[in-house]
């Protein structure tokens, strides 16, 4: 398993201009290639760090999400609510490669439990 912050921001650019301005962040990933870009990976020293272009919603809103890779997805589903947490919806195949299913934790902070997809 891997854990991973993901930053829900309306600006991709100002926020990953900071992490390269501050922290030495570099782009290692984004999607889609081209058009406009949905979520961006940075490599920050010996980790990643997600961004994610989103209105985060309304102050106080969270604006971090833990992706958490994990084996199989489906198979957890049934354990989130019974361990006090909730699930947003049924797991859903990404275009870029992965299954993934949103759940919140007992506290509502957002989890995206994500299953690395094989290629055909």
């Amino acid at each position: 398993m891997a854990i991973q912050p993901i930053i829900v921001t309306p600006d991709l650019e100002r926020v990953q201009a900071f992490y390269e301005q501050v922290l030495g962040a570099t782009e290692v990933s984004r999607y889609p290639d081209d058009g406009p870009v949905f979520f961006k990976m940075l490599k920050v020293g010996d980790g990643e760090l997600g961004l994610v272009a989103e209105d985060p919603g309304e102050p106080g809103q969270p604006r971090i999400v833990l992706s958490i890779g994990v084996p199989d997805v489906d198979a957890l589903l049934p354990l989130v609510e019974p361990a006090g947490g909730r699930v947003r919806g049924p797991s859903n195949d990404m275009p870029w490669g992965q299954r993934v299913a949103h759940v919140f934790d007992p506290d509502g902070n957002p989890v995206n439990l994500t299953q690395e997809l094989c290629g055909d």
